[in-house]
């Protein structure tokens, strides 16, 4: 098992990495780093935040700890958005739904 996941992460960097070189002024991760481990992810992720600076990029994400570094994030629920905001706005809200969301994975993983 673990080997397949070592076999996932390092397909996944790959092909990430293949698509920033393409220098695209907009791109779409759907789930991108899902696959990944936490260290992996968090590697990624700082990839991501100092290339993409300055383009459009479209992440959809069940893992939150991915979209905090978002300009704007929108919280879809049953395919309507319901929340959209800073990371921190949303976190503001006791009763909305991204606080929940992040409450109950921060509460999962810990």
């Amino acid at each position: 098992m673990t080997e397949n996941l070592c076999f996932s992460n390092k397909i996944m960097l790959f092909f990430l990495m293949f698509f920033l070189l393409q220098n695209p002024k907009i791109l779409l991760l759907d789930e991108a780093t899902s696959a990944l481990d936490a260290e992996n992810e968090y590697l990624v992720q700082e990839a991501l935040d100092r290339l993409m600076e300055g383009r459009t990029v479209l992440i959809i994400a069940h893992r939150l700890s991915t979209i905090k570094n978002a300009n704007t994030v929108a919280v879809l629920d049953q395919g309507k958005i319901v929340e959209c905001g800073k990371h921190k706005e949303l976190l503001s809200k006791p009763d909305g739904l991204y606080r929940k969301l992040v409450d109950k994975q921060s509460f999962i993983s810990a």
